[in-house]
């Protein structure tokens, strides 16, 4: 009898997508990398691809490995990519030690990946204000009510505080918590990936120009 694991890297082996899509290269892009990676999004919600504004987050542990989860972003401009989470969670931590990280999007169904390395920084009180108030109240309530990345006993146990918070503000809106707000991923450097046949896949960096205030380097890079 063929071992099991033996059975599933053959799965694993035989899993080969060939990917026919059109190529990319540096003269198809726009000169700004936030300007590309929009249009480059607009073509994964047009796809109706599931949650198109997943990033994955990278950051620095404490321990000095690293760590990674998905973000939904919620605001792109000339700052980078915002995402808001608990400031006491383990990402903000990591984030506060080590204020540099690194984010993927990865939209499989249009084989394409963007990649994104830069600083990281709180956002203001204002702009995690508004981004709050917008969410729906069961989401405000889970926000005070769950202490993000600590040991619960049991689902029993992160219930009881949802109900504890639910009663602490009954009949009145849900303000923000302070320890509670946005993150902004800087862009240093920003790589566009494009599936191509043959694992000869095209790759775009664009990388600030050392010698030009706000300039941008692009270059193709080997598969």
């Amino acid at each position: 009898m063929t071992d099991w694991r033996e059975a599933v890297d053959e799965h694993l082996w035989s899993r080969r997508v060939q990917y026919e899509t059109s190529g990319l290269d540096v003269a198809d892009v726009v000169a700004d990398p936030i300007t590309q990676w929009r249009r480059w999004y607009d073509d994964a919600a047009e796809a109706r691809l599931i949650e198109p504004n997943a990033m994955v987050l990278a950051t620095t542990g404490e321990d000095g490995h690293p760590d990674a989860r998905y973000v939904l972003v919620r605001t792109v401009d000339e700052r980078g990519f915002v995402f808001h989470t608990n400031y006491d969670s383990a990402k903000s931590r990591q984030a506060t030690a080590s204020p540099f990280a690194a984010g993927v999007f990865t939209w499989l169904g249009l084989h394409r990946q963007v990649r994104i390395r830069g600083p990281i920084s709180r956002v203001g009180r204002d702009e995690s204000d508004e981004y709050f108030d917008s969410r729906p109240r069961d989401s405000q309530i889970g926000a005070w009510a769950s202490p993000q990345s600590a040991v619960l006993a049991d689902r029993a146990d992160l219930d009881q505080r949802i109900a504890l918070t639910e009663a602490e503000f009954e009949d009145r809106a849900v303000d923000r918590p302070g320890f509670w707000g946005g993150w902004c991923l800087g862009y240093a450097e920003v790589e566009f990936w494009q599936g191509r046949p043959s694992r000869l896949h095209d790759r775009v960096r664009f990388r600030r120009h050392p010698d030009e205030d706000g300039g941008w380097v692009i270059e193709r890079l080997a598969p």
